[in-house]
């Protein structure tokens, strides 16, 4: 999954766009994750955020490894939010609209007190 975490991380600065799928016309969060393990690991995942985060298996915090999936409950609804963690307690993700992919520290205030969980994608 290192070939995953670095492909995601390569595309930070790309544009926020609701439903969006692809580099050139900009990600959702969901769209973000579908496309990186799409296109570094060959795996077609769920296309909703609440869907993917039925996929793969739960995880505990130390288990976490480059390309698992962390999970946020950013909307008022768990499982709202998905990021790809990359490392040292960070992962990249597509925040919301006027942003761009970026990478956060998990321990960040607004993001450990939405955090809902993480998991892991196997083929």
């Amino acid at each position: 999954m290192t070939e995953l975490a670095f492909y995601a991380m390569s595309l930070a600065d790309t544009s926020y766009q609701f439903g969006g799928t692809t580099p050139v016309n900009g990600f959702d969060c969901s769209g973000f994750v579908v496309h990186v393990f799409n296109r570094s690991a060959g795996l077609n995942l769920p296309r909703t955020t609440q869907e993917i985060s039925k996929s793969g298996f739960a995880l505990n915090n130390e288990e976490l490894s480059l390309g698992d999936l962390v999970f946020y409950d950013t909307q008022h609804a768990p499982f709202s939010h998905v990021g790809i963690y990359i490392g040292d307690s960070k992962f990249v993700h597509a925040p919301k609209t006027g942003s761009r992919v970026k990478i956060e520290r998990m321990g960040d205030k607004y993001w450990a007190s939405r955090y809902n969980g993480a998991r892991r994608i196997t083929e």
